[in-house]
């Protein structure tokens, strides 16, 4: 299984703090099965697959990998 780990904007668009995805799952698939305003974020998120950036939305992710879900937001 694949762990997501939301964090800020996209905790608060899921609901929870986590999730699982069936192993070979994408970042796109995860985006087209999502609440529409999770998607939302989605389509606007960086991802990091075990601590690395992810940027294929498309390829299979690892099995039993870690993905973070970070929204854009600002800083100071």
């Amino acid at each position: 299984m694949i762990t997501v780990r939301y964090f800020a904007g996209a905790r608060a668009a899921a609901g929870v703090t986590q999730a699982e995805l069936p192993d070979g799952s994408s970042v796109a698939e995860l985006t087209a099965t999502s609440l529409p305003q999770l998607a939302k974020v989605l389509s606007a998120a960086s991802f990091l697959v075990d601590g690395t950036a992810w940027r294929d939305r498309d390829e299979p992710l690892p099995a039993g990998c870690t993905l973070d879900v970070l929204p854009p937001f600002a800083g100071g």
